[in-house]
């Protein structure tokens, strides 16, 4: 797989941040409740505590940039736009009095949203509310299958990431495949996707599909079924610290074949738990990073100079789901939620970093955006050149 290049308009957006702020073409988002002239509030449920939360700050972060630059230029319609976060710490009742905290601050458009099964229990707050969501990060197919008309996602599906690692898979020559989920909406999603795909005539075969339980340490009953169903390909579709584990214990009982995690596992605190020389090799389906985008070097500056660290998983989708509210905000004139809506149904070829984009009738992306990274030297980056 070769480095991707940005299309020109994205090299263009990216280019002007330093410089622009991208003006009035990036953020808009407003609370109307504030008056004609008061603040634009974007809200976010982002884990800042709990087992994720170590990506609610890259969120955050991401988030507060795009803010922080348009505000530089004015606002947009006039306004300036102001971030709201609440912690969901990754769990559904959290999440819920979260997204009730942001109905309650009057929030113009919701732009957060990284664990589906924490993410699922809002939609109906918001939809009650009139609050459009772009979800930057969670993106199990249960998200729009509840067919929520203000609902939009801009990180790939399920079905787009099973896809990718079929592909991966079958590049790979793989064999015998052992997919393993940890009971959660999002890796279930995934999984039970993926196996239908592993049955079809002449590619790789399904082993065995395992589940474990979140929050142990010791999964030695699952590194024991991995190894008696003998697979030289295992599929993680689980979040980090389950997954650094796993790698951990599969590595020590002797399992020497292929791993690839799914991306709620792409993520520093993978390595630090399976010990990086374990991690070293690892592949993952993943959304394009800065770190993986010419271009990007620009915006990895910037954030580095705001936030004095780098921007992390989900970062750039965070950024991006601030720009596409605001661009809808723009377009529709107001806040006023249908207008928003159609607003972004209508728009086409929007810059993002993982590509120009589109929604189709569902609200998803055209195209999931999906590349292979590879652990390696202690990053993720394109496995332009593993085999």
């Amino acid at each position: 797989m070769r480095r991707r290049t940005l299309p020109a308009a994205v090299t263009a957006v990216l280019a002007g941040l330093l410089m622009t702020g991208c003006g009035q073409g990036l953020l808009a988002g407003s609370d109307d409740s504030a008056g004609p002239q008061g603040p634009i509030v974007l809200g976010m449920a982002a884990p800042m505590s709990g087992t994720s939360a170590d990506i609610g700050p890259y969120m955050k972060n991401g988030a507060q940039l795009a803010v922080d630059e348009i505000n530089d230029k004015g606002g947009v319609l006039g306004r300036k736009l102001r971030l709201r976060v609440e912690d969901d710490a990754c769990d559904p009742k959290t999440a819920v009095a979260a997204a009730a905290k942001l109905v309650t601050a009057k929030i113009a458009v919701s732009v957060g949203g990284y664990c589906s099964g924490a993410t699922l229990p809002t939609l109906p707050v918001f939809a009650k509310a009139g609050i459009p969501m772009i979800i930057p990060a969670a993106n199990s197919d249960e998200l729009y299958q509840q067919g929520i008309k203000s609902t939009f996602l801009i990180n790939g599906t399920g079905t787009q990431q099973a896809d990718a690692a079929l592909a991966r898979m079958t590049q790979a020559k793989a064999a015998r495949v052992v997919v393993i989920d940890d009971n959660t909406s999002y890796a279930k999603n995934i999984a039970s996707l993926l196996g239908p795909r592993l049955k079809k005539r002449g590619g790789p075969e399904e082993a065995a599909s395992l589940s474990l339980t979140p929050g142990e340490s010791d999964y030695s009953s699952t590194v024991g079924a991995v190894l008696n169903a003998k697979p030289d390909f295992v599929y993680w579709t689980g979040y980090d610290k389950e997954g650094g584990l796993l790698i951990r214990q599969l590595r020590r009982a002797g399992y020497h074949g292929r791993i690839m995690v799914a991306d709620g596992a792409v993520s520093d605190s993978l390595a630090k738990i399976a010990g990086n020389a374990n991690a070293e090799g690892v592949l993952a389906t993943m959304t394009q990073t800065p770190d993986t985008i010419k271009g990007g070097e620009q915006w990895i500056a910037a954030y580095r100079k705001k936030f004095n660290s780098r921007p992390g998983p989900f970062s750039t989708q965070s950024y991006d789901a601030v720009r596409l509210a605001a661009e809808a905000v723009k377009r529709a004139g107001s806040t006023e939620s249908g207008a928003v809506v159609t607003a972004l149904e209508d728009i086409k070829g929007f810059p993002l970093f993982s590509g120009p984009l589109t929604f189709t009738k569902e609200h998803i992306l055209s195209k999931g955006g999906f590349v292979i990274l590879v652990r390696r030297g202690g990053r993720f980056v394109l496995a332009d050149d593993e085999k």
